[in-house]
């Protein structure tokens, strides 16, 4: 069943009405609905295209959070085969929040990284809703290093609020092990790209974000806290996240015009929630094009752009 958003209530009403059309249909045979229901979907289509054509940052935000966008899990099905997921940091335990492991992307071997938010509230709560903990990253990093000594190169699918902020997590060194991760991104011989797949919150996100390509779909956000929290902090009122969505600059577009990221993947109108293949379609040419670009460079090279396009962030604002 489609979940809407606040901001897409005339496209819900639209559709409200075709499935009463559908519903009575289906109790009589002879009622004819075809045309009514053909005009009310074209409605229903200009509506959604109209109202995505101009979406505020707040209104991405709530777009990139949609429960039905396509997750970590998702994209490892469609674009991944023979995954073999590994756990553990060899350390504490696991964490479910920050999946891990290797594959074959269009039958090349692959690393891959990403945060799984769940998709229901049994998964939700044993994924922490894509918090990850210090095992999380440091499994990341175990990750990372077999990938750089057997050659294979790194995808990650970003997607988390920010890293999980609880006692146990601060006391087991959250910010060391984000830091030895973002660390471990940047000595990395193997080429790696980063897709941020709805939410790139704080330095839970950048931990498996800095990589040779940084790409974005099209309604994800990208900052270094959320709106809610930067309003909390800035203007002492968390009601004021619209604006601070805003005064942020954490979309897809903004992104790119500061050299943050360096492509978008687009989305249809109404989102990659109700477009998952046209999504995933568009994100495998991304991959398939990055693998092909990187495919001839040495270990030296590969390292040496990395570290060059992130000192260059920022130095052309």
């Amino acid at each position: 069943m489609q979940s809407y958003l606040d901001f897409e209530k005339p496209v819900a009403d639209l559709e409200g009405k075709i499935a009463e059309l559908k519903a009575l249909a289906a109790t009589d045979q002879a009622v004819s609905i075809d045309e009514e229901v053909n005009r009310l979907s074209s409605r229903a289509d200009e509506a959604l295209v109209e109202i995505y054509k101009r979406l505020t940052p707040w209104q991405k935000t709530q777009v990139a959070r949609h429960p039905q966008r396509p997750h970590f899990s998702d994209y490892i099905s469609k674009l991944i085969t023979e995954w073999t997921p590994l756990a553990g940091d060899r350390k504490y335990r696991e964490d479910a929040a920050l999946q891990a492991g290797f594959g074959r992307f269009n039958g090349q071997s692959i690393a891959v990284l990403g945060q799984e938010k769940g998709n229901s509230t049994e998964t939700r709560l044993k994924h922490n809703f894509g918090m990850a903990s210090p095992e999380g990253y440091r499994k990341a990093v175990r990750i990372m290093e077999m990938a750089d000594r057997f050659n294979i190169p790194l995808i990650s699918f970003v997607d988390t609020a920010g890293a999980y902020p609880g006692i146990g997590a601060e006391e087991r060194g959250q910010a060391e092990a984000i830091a030895r991760s973002t660390e471990k991104c940047l000595e990395l011989g193997v080429p790696n790209i980063a897709i941020i797949i709805g939410e790139g919150g704080s330095g839970g996100a950048i931990a498996i974000a800095v990589a040779n390509r940084v790409l974005m779909l099209e309604n994800s956000i990208y900052s270094v806290i959320s709106p809610e929290a930067g309003a909390s902090i800035l203007f002492r009122d968390a009601a004021k996240a619209q604006d601070m969505a805003t005064a942020q600059k954490i979309t897809a577009q903004d992104l790119l015009g500061f050299g943050v990221i360096d492509s978008i993947i687009p989305e249809p109108a109404g989102g990659a929630h109700r477009h998952q293949e046209t999504v995933m379609a568009s994100a495998r040419d991304a991959i398939s094009t990055f693998l092909a670009d990187f495919a001839g460079r040495g270990r030296l090279e590969t390292r040496e752009h990395r570290r060059e396009k992130f000192l260059a962030i920022g130095t052309t604002i």
